[in-house]
């Protein structure tokens, strides 16, 4: 059975659209990918969810587990531990910092100890200006395991085969309901870093996910000519770009009601705008479409490293511009004259590249690893 492997090149979109973002593209195209990146990877996720997990939750959490928490505890205290290191090495500095004008500071022992514990209870603590991105581990944790268990619980409690299909709908609503009431009234979720929006904006849109894998197929009939996808496309893309320019939100955890009632249609708009396109690239077994699926498979490594790797490009625009040599300490690019030159394109092609090539040749290595194992065991067999 062949994969499916439209929504690998949907999330290898967005996460090239998210790497674009943070390289401080011009401001009309960072608003407009802020409105539906973000929800794109929680509606992708749900879009793999399973009922079977409903008498099998154990597997789903260590699913979760394995595939989130741990890479996120791994790759934050490996950052916590080289914090200040870097201060050492100038790659960080107190000079220079992100747009608002804030910067880090070098970690006191106590500092360090108290992130470290933060890190393994709260899925926080983690390095602001190397990390930046590390939020959407702690949100797609929670999102799914929190859908899990509203689902698990109203399964149990409804009986009707004809109303539990309408369980995932139910969900969303709960969970619109939930963060509407919670951005009106200013409300915090106090267990969660952050106050709980991103966690549970995050569950509607794996829910989301979940909803659409069962209208997936029908989907893809209903607009399987060229002219209906190029069309209905250019209807999304529209749409995001109006509320991006008159009704601006995205899944900031400081959100006000106003941006919580703007952001869910063009984040489900450009969710769809991304599934037409990649059901398009889809189509032609070309370089393009297996650099997109390879990039979707390893999503969670870009996440990661992109933001170390802008540094090196950095590091080109202080010898171009001339600039102060700790302007490398930027978060999370250097911020001189980024809204008029190109710079944002050189961060996009370092913030994806080097991770991939990281993963590739962490890969490769695996791989004559592997090859060389038999040999040894064959050789120490035939010895014995």
């Amino acid at each position: 059975m062949n994969r499916n492997t439209v929504i690998s090149i949907a999330k290898g979109l967005a996460i090239i659209l998210m790497v674009i973002a943070h390289a401080e593209a011009p401001g009309w195209l960072c608003r407009f990918i802020f409105e539906f990146h973000m929800p794109l990877f929680f509606i992708t996720a749900g879009y793999f969810f399973s009922l079977k997990y409903l008498n099998d939750e154990a597997t789903f959490v260590k699913k979760r587990v394995k595939g989130l928490y741990i890479p996120f505890v791994k790759w934050s205290v490996f950052f916590l531990l080289i914090h200040n290191l870097m201060f050492k090495i100038g790659i960080l500095n107190e000079m220079y910092g992100n747009e608002m004008g804030g910067v880090t500071h070098p970690y006191s022992w106590h500092q360090m100890q108290q992130n470290l514990w933060t890190i393994f209870t709260s899925m926080a603590g983690y390095d602001a200006f190397l990390c930046g991105a590390f939020w959407f581990f702690r949100g797609l944790f929670v999102a799914s395991i929190l859908y899990l268990i509203i689902y698990k619980v109203l399964d149990s409690t409804v009986s009707s085969v004809r109303y539990k299909k309408a369980i995932p709908y139910l969900i969303c609503v709960i969970m619109l309901l939930l963060c509407g009431w919670k951005t009106y009234e200013g409300l915090r979720v106090l267990t969660l870093i952050q106050g709980g929006y991103r966690d549970m904006m995050g569950c509607f849109f794996f829910g989301c996910g979940f909803i659409f894998r069962q209208y997936a197929e029908s989907y893809q009939a209903a607009i399987k000519r060229y002219y209906a996808i190029f069309w209905t496309t250019i209807v999304f893309g529209v749409v995001v770009y109006l509320f991006s320019h008159y009704l601006t939100a995205n899944m900031n955890w400081r959100s006000t009601y106003t941006q919580f009632l703007s952001l869910p249609v063009p984040a489900i708009l450009g969710f769809l705008m991304m599934y037409n396109i990649s059901m398009l690239l889809d189509k032609k077994d070309n370089w393009l479409k297996r650099f997109l699926v390879y990039t979707g498979d390893h999503t969670l490594n870009i996440f990661i490293f992109h933001i170390v790797a802008y540094k090196v490009v950095s590091l080109i625009k202080i010898w171009y511009y001339s600039l102060d040599i700790r302007q490398i300490g930027c978060h999370m690019v250097i911020h001189h004259n980024s809204q008029h030159d190109a710079f944002w394109v050189l961060y996009t092609i370092a913030g994806v590249g080097l991770p991939l090539l990281g993963t590739w040749l962490s890969e490769k290595w695996k791989i004559k690893r592997c090859k060389r194992q038999p040999s040894r065991s064959s050789s120490e067999s035939h010895d014995q």
